[in-house]
C-alpha cells in the first residue's frame, strides 16, 4: 500500500533531482522509494561475507592521516587518461 509523503527540500535539490530522475527514466518517489529501502534494510553491513583475498589484504595498508584519496585518485585517473 502507498502512502503519500510530504517532505521540506530546498527548491534547488528538489529541481536537481527531477533532472536526474528525468535522465534515468524513473520517477522521483522510486528513486526516493528505494534509497529509502537501502537504507532501512535489515541486512547488516558486518554479515557482508569478505573472499579470502580481500581477507588477506585487509589491513595491509595504512594510509597517512592527511592523506585525500579523492585527489590522489583524480591524479592517478588524470594521468591514466590525458
Amino acid at each position: 500500500m502507498n502512502t503519500k509523503l510530504t517532505l521540506t527540500i530546498e527548491h534547488t535539490v528538489i529541481e536537481k533531482a527531477k533532472k536526474y530522475a528525468l535522465a534515468q527514466e524513473r520517477s522521483l518517489s522510486d528513486i526516493i522509494e528505494n534509497y529509502l529501502k537501502l537504507i532501512t534494510s535489515d541486512e547488516s553491513k558486518s554479515e557482508i561475507e569478505l573472499s579470502p583475498t580481500v581477507k588477506a589484504l585487509k589491513g595491509s595498508f595504512k594510509a597517512p592521516n592527511d592523506f585525500d584519496y579523492k585527489k590522489e585518485l583524480g591524479k592517478r585517473l588524470s594521468e591514466k587518461y590525458i
